[in-house]
């Protein structure tokens, strides 16, 4: 069977993609890492224009009412962009929250407010514990043992990524209840969807510079070694891509059974966070110290993908989750065959 997306959603998150595109990228994201987020959220706001803040939002609250595989389309564009902000969080996890509150909420319309382009940090001890961004996030909540909890920030301190902070929550009442696995689900995947960006844009960035750099007189690309290392970057993003795609259907297959969808997120956001930090290594690698500098903008694109890589759960995690599932299939079917 061939995956191929409408389209429509091929147009939509090509709108995205022309948009960032014009809009200075790395400037962008300097000045977030410098302490200024105007030009981030302003931009964050004309994104939210095009529907992707909306997009897991239901259509009764005044959002699109899609499914987890037009988010994920939105949320790589995003991440190949490296767009700054607690970005997963509001797309895919803030209106999960939403739903759980529903229209009584003390905070008023939730979910109008997040399809308008609210942003929202969440933390997750044990799994996710450090909310990004919570300086910028309109709502900010903790989720545990499937409830939801208001919650304060506490100190904040900078990541690896320099655009991006860090922090522990403080626990406040009791919001809402909701599944804790349902929302690590959508966190995980959108954290993939999001390295998948990175993932690529770094591959793009790296066979461009090899069609640029000159050694010994000779273009950098033209050796078979650098070759073979773009090729296995090429290739490991596209194992993972189907993976990616996986792991939303399976989530917007069961939207009322998210532990159905484990194995599949988890599968993915396995796979893509290692294809995209094998695509870090060779970007480094090829592009030599000027890569990790604050002056070349490959660096952003870096640290990104390194803070990334414990968002909503570490690899050794996600791939615990696999071997649950894939023990307890094994188990059930050897009981059955006893029977």
């Amino acid at each position: 069977m061939q995956f191929a997306l409408d389209p429509e959603l091929v147009d939509f998150s090509g709108s995205i993609d022309s948009l960032l595109a014009k809009s200075d990228m790395p400037s962008v994201i300097r000045s977030w890492a410098a302490g200024d987020t105007g030009p981030g959220t302003a931009l964050w706001g004309r994104v939210a224009e095009t529907g992707a803040a909306a997009l897991l939002v239901p259509e009764e609250a005044g959002g699109a009412g899609a499914t987890a595989v037009e988010a994920v389309t939105a949320l790589e564009v995003l991440g190949r962009h490296a767009v700054p902000g607690p970005v997963v969080e509001s797309v895919m996890v803030a209106p999960r929250i939403a739903a759980a509150l529903g229209g009584d909420s003390d905070s008023g319309d939730v979910a109008g407010q997040i399809a308008g382009g609210a942003l929202a940090s969440v933390a997750a001890p044990g799994i996710s514990p450090l909310a990004p961004d919570a300086h910028v996030a309109h709502y900010l909540w903790v989720v545990a043992d499937d409830e939801v909890f208001t919650a304060t920030a506490g100190e904040t301190r900078r990541s690896v990524d320099r655009a991006r902070t860090v922090t522990t929550p403080t626990r406040g009442g009791r919001a809402a209840a909701h599944s804790t696995v349902d929302l690590v689900n959508h966190g995980a995947l959108g954290t993939a969807a999001q390295l998948m960006g990175l993932g690529q844009a770094m591959l793009d960035m790296s066979v461009d510079y090899a069609k640029q750099r000159k050694q010994y007189g000779k273009l950098i690309g033209e050796y078979q070694a650098l070759k073979h290392q773009l090729a296995e970057v090429a290739i490991a993003l596209e194992m993972a891509r189907p993976l990616l795609w996986a792991g939303a259907l399976a989530i917007a297959e069961n939207p009322g059974d998210p532990a159905a969808a484990v194995r599949d997120v988890s599968a993915a956001r396995v796979a893509v966070a290692d294809a995209a930090y094998l695509s870090a290594r060779t970007a480094l690698q090829l592009h030599g110290a000027i890569g990790y500098t604050l002056e070349h903008d490959l660096g952003l694109w870096l640290t990104k993908t390194r803070a990334l890589q414990t968002a909503w759960g570490t690899q050794s995690f996600h791939r615990g989750r696999v071997l649950d599932t894939v023990g307890a299939g094994a188990t059930d079917r050897a009981a059955g065959a006893a029977r």
